[in-house]
């Protein structure tokens, strides 16, 4: 076999389907993981300098943004070495398929890893539909920020005593607690806030986080209909061994019958 046949039979067993859900489960896991984790620490930083100005009133929420930083560290490693592991699976189920008349064999062990791959994708991918929509409600919480900013620079209210009455309160959103001071931000103070790099900064990474995570999704569905399938060609390719087993035993024995019909006839003769 030349060089260019063994590159080709190579090319062969590249699981493609895999290899495309893997790396788009990379790229939204990266994107979800990076972007949240500097969006959360521009969040805390405009919650401190312009609605809780007192350190005690947030200090609950500062606490569980930590937290979620720390579990963002866990999802990006976790879904690193699963991603891994699922292409591994892919190559292992081309194989298995490519080689089904050949020397390879399937195993139970491995429909049984397959079939767990498939429940485990399941329950992450629901697990993802609900990080998927948590993730979309700071980016609702930033766009009416920024909605309320840009009526205030509209040429209808702006330079009118109306400004100032325009307000954002993100203790309605329960964020901090109704005590916080100031907690409301109204007219020219309000614009500022949005006109600063962590508001701009923050706001757009949380979009990009929230992209990242539906992007994941997207990939875990992917993953969820190549395991389906494989799982599906491993128990087909498990029965035709079985068929071929039993197909090579048999034609084992008429041999054997038709061998010691010739010695009969011999020793008859």
């Amino acid at each position: 076999m030349g060089c260019f046949e063994c590159c080709i039979k190579c090319l062969g067993g590249v699981p493609y389907a895999s290899l495309v859900a893997t790396i788009l489960c990379f790229s939204g896991v990266a994107l979800f993981c990076g972007c949240g984790h500097v969006a959360l620490a521009g969040t805390v930083a405009i919650l401190e300098q312009h609605f809780s100005t007192n350190t005690s009133d947030h200090a609950l929420l500062s606490e569980v943004i930590q937290l979620m930083q720390y579990v963002i560290y866990g999802i990006a490693s976790f879904f690193f070495l699963y991603g891994i592991i699922l292409l591994a699976e892919g190559f292992y189920t081309t194989s298995a398929v490519k080689e089904l008349h050949g020397e390879f064999k399937t195993t139970a062990c491995g429909r049984c890893i397959s079939g767990m791959f498939v429940f485990l994708t399941y329950v992450l991918g629901v697990a993802w539909l609900g990080v998927f929509g948590f993730s979309a409600v700071p980016v609702f919480m930033f766009y009416n920020i920024w909605s309320t900013c840009e009526v205030i620079k509209s040429p209808q209210t702006n330079g009118t005593a109306g400004v100032e009455q325009i307000c954002v309160d993100v203790r309605q959103y329960g964020i901090i607690p109704w005590n916080a001071f100031p907690g409301k931000i109204c007219g020219s103070a309000l614009e500022n806030i949005c006109n600063t790099n962590e508001f701009y900064m923050s706001y757009h990474l949380f979009i990009v986080a929230c992209a990242g995570a539906g992007a994941t999704v997207i990939a875990l569905i992917h993953f969820l209909m190549i395991l389906s399938s494989n799982w599906a060609y491993l128990k087909d390719a498990s029965k035709m061994q079985a068929y071929q087993d039993i197909k090579a035993k048999e034609e084992q024995e008429l041999q054997d019958i038709q061998s010691r019909s010739k010695e009969q006839l011999n020793s008859y003769t």
